[in-house]
């Protein structure tokens, strides 16, 4: 009797944990966001103006398991692609600061995601990663803001880079002063899919 009743009680206990397990991994899942419909833009201030730029984002591919935080993927922007409108400008920040021949892409590669990401509505979340820029690798935590709608998404972010402490050259001249810091923004549309099988 004792033996049925253990039966009978732990059926249930599993069906619940199953029950509570599912909508968990329902959540897991991918997002991709689309390189036409993602703008990234950057500020440098100086002493006579701000020099205002943009890049092309090349892919961006993030795996997401809320139930750990843990996150995988790499966001791929292209270096060669950085204009802000002058072309001598443009030249020597590709040549002496970038030097984007040599290093031809920046990226940033999610860690860990802290923070809720809800199935629909808005959320603001922390994303720890890799950020590589001229080669090097540097740990950032970005906040990111996220808007989903059913299997669309939206992401806007804004953080500085201090590109000086991490090696690159200064662009400073005798007349211009340039920050130690660049402002990087970027508001990024893709989609969002959920995968129970990862």
């Amino acid at each position: 009797m004792r033996k049925y009743l253990r039966c009978s009680l732990t059926l249930p206990v599993a069906l619940l944990a199953l029950q509570f397990a599912i909508p968990a991994l329902a959540q897991q899942g991918t997002l991709e966001l689309d390189p036409t419909r993602t703008e990234v833009h950057f500020a440098l201030k100086t002493s006579l103006h701000t020099v205002h730029g943009t890049f092309k984002l090349k892919s961006g591919k993030v795996n997401f398991d809320p139930s750990t935080g843990k996150a995988s993927g790499l966001l791929l922007v292209d270096a060669v692609s950085g204009q802000s409108g002058n072309s001598g400008r443009d030249a020597k920040m590709h040549r002496e600061t970038l030097e984007s021949r040599a290093y031809a892409e920046i990226s940033f590669a999610p860690l860990e995601i802290e923070g809720s990401v809800p199935m629909n509505g808005d959320a603001r979340i922390q994303v720890k990663g890799t950020f590589r820029l001229h080669g090097q690798d540097h740990e950032m935590t970005i906040p990111v803001d996220v808007r989903i709608s059913g299997s669309d998404l939206a992401l806007d972010t804004n953080f500085s880079i201090p590109y000086l402490s991490w090696g690159l050259k200064n662009p400073s001249t005798f007349i211009l002063r340039a920050s130690d810091a660049v402002q990087v923004s970027v508001h990024a549309i893709g989609g969002w899919t959920h995968d129970p099988a990862n």
